[in-house]
């Protein structure tokens, strides 16, 4: 199938870790200077970081140490042959690290390269990337999947939350054109890369809603959130739609502004995620088939195809209506923040990253955040009988864990292809569409791993019958 689409070229890691491995370095310096100097002075923890320790230190009747402290240990030992990256190397440290983050937004960093050039990017998910190496390790994997360890963190991310949430409250102090701002030259360049917008100041302000014009005034936004969430111009993201109104039904629309990671034909109820290759499991991405609603589904897509695509934190992070149809539910489950399934480092192939490379092992586990990650699952059924029901899985990775239901999802209302289904909250995240086993879905032939495929494109399409293969 071919048809109009609007793709661009992309990063396979692009805006969860630096693509300039300077910049990357620079982040993880500055944090652990900033730690060490810290720790050195004995200085009160923040209180949301202080609840943090505690939860982590709780020692359970019999324990001369927390299990959880344990592992925490483990994990820096265990991370520790990665010394060219991981500055950080405690527990302690971290907690110090996290004093300075938590008070703060997602800021550009900045580095001076050898030639004395600054060098710049965004880290849109700070957090995340303090633990990035830390993660990919086998005690991580214990440790992250902890009931206990993600209650803890769920509150010191709410707490980090609030803060980038309230209006007037500092949050939008790196919405700026300073060298470490977001409207800096190099940080509008960030956020028209990959033809998000035309670029520029006027770039920014013909594609997105602000309050101003003034990127030294912020845009006007009043906090990092609301930049974050900030909504397209009418017109800037037009629907892909003939006008013969019998092909535009057969049509599926991109849901989010998002990077392709794969597409996978004949899923399983049940299958062993951990398993190289990562394969999906319906019963547990609907959490452990019946979800919340009582209803089970999984069944209607056993040997369906999931396609799965990710954003990146200069993304659109508002997700729409692939198709026309009816809301048949809709609800949110709370997960894990930073799970990953340890690996090797990046395989032969890569398309940034030379093989063994350990960063990134977060990206690599996005089938398995399937079903660990806090998600938004939505149930549409198609107007047209031969998409029938498709389920919008919407992931929220490591900080981007709140995941927002619009009001016509909640009300179980009719939405047309476009229109919005929820949203999330401070940083990166990704999302699959699940269809039936009955549904002949054909792929565009652009939509290929590591391409960037903006919302609204047209990225599938059904047919009465199974096509032919080539």
């Amino acid at each position: 199938m071919a048809s109009r689409r609007e793709v661009t070229a992309f990063t396979r890691y692009g805006g969860w870790i630096p693509s300039d491995e300077r910049v990357y370095r620079g982040f993880h310096n500055r944090l652990a200077s900033f730690a060490r100097k810290k720790r050195g002075t004995l200085v009160r923890h923040n209180p949301a970081v202080q609840a943090f320790a505690d939860a982590i230190n709780k020692t359970e009747p019999g324990e001369e140490k927390s299990l959880m402290r344990t592992l925490f240990d483990n994990i820096f030992l265990q991370a520790a042959k990665e010394y060219n990256f991981v500055k950080i190397t405690n527990f302690d440290e971290l907690l110090y690290a996290l004093d300075h983050v938590v008070v703060k937004p997602p800021e550009f960093e900045i580095v001076k390269g050898e030639d004395g050039i600054p060098v710049g990017e965004p880290v849109g998910v700070p957090i995340y990337l303090l633990l990035d190496i830390p993660s990919n390790t086998a005690a991580a994997y214990d440790l992250f999947r902890l009931p206990a360890f993600n209650k803890a963190m769920k509150d010191l991310l709410t707490y980090w939350g609030d803060y980038l949430s309230k209006p007037d409250g500092g949050s939008n102090s790196s919405l700026n054109t300073g060298e470490r701002g977001w409207f800096s030259e190099a940080g509008l360049e960030g956020l028209s890369a990959q033809g998000r917008t035309p670029g520029g100041v006027d770039g920014f302000v013909e594609t997105y809603v602000s309050p101003n014009k003034y990127p030294d005034q912020g845009f006007g936004y009043r906090s990092w959130d609301e930049f974050f969430v900030r909504e397209f111009q009418q017109g800037a993201r037009p629907l892909d739609i003939p006008d013969d109104p019998k092909v535009a039904a057969t049509l599926i629309h991109s849901a989010c502004e998002s990077t392709v990671l794969r597409i996978l034909n004949r899923v399983k109820k049940h299958d062993q995620f951990w398993l190289k290759g990562q394969p999906y499991s319906l019963y547990d991405i609907l959490d452990r088939d019946p979800g919340p609603s009582g209803v089970k589904r999984a069944d209607n897509f056993i040997g369906g195809t999931i396609y799965q695509a990710f954003l990146s934190p200069q993304d659109f992070h508002r997700w729409h209506a692939p198709v026309d149809g009816k809301i048949v539910d809709g609800y949110v489950l709370d997960g894990s923040y930073y799970a990953v399934i340890p690996d090797a480092g990046a395989e032969i192939g890569d398309p940034d990253l030379v093989p063994g490379d350990p960063r990134g092992g977060l990206i690599r586990s996005q089938p398995f955040l399937t079903l660990s990650a806090t998600r938004a699952v939505i149930f549409i059924q198609a107007d047209n009988p031969l998409i029938g029901l498709v389920c919008f899985v919407g992931l929220g990775m490591c900080e981007v864990s709140t995941c927002e239901l619009s009001k016509k999802v909640k009300e179980k209302g009719h939405v047309k292809v476009g229109e919005e289904l929820g949203m999330f909250h401070f940083g990166g995240s990704s999302h699959v569409l699940i269809f039936n086993n009955k549904a002949a879905i054909t792929f565009a032939d652009e939509i290929l791993p590591d391409t960037h495929i903006k919302i609204h494109s047209i990225i599938a399409q059904v047919h009465d019958k199974p096509p032919k293969t080539k």
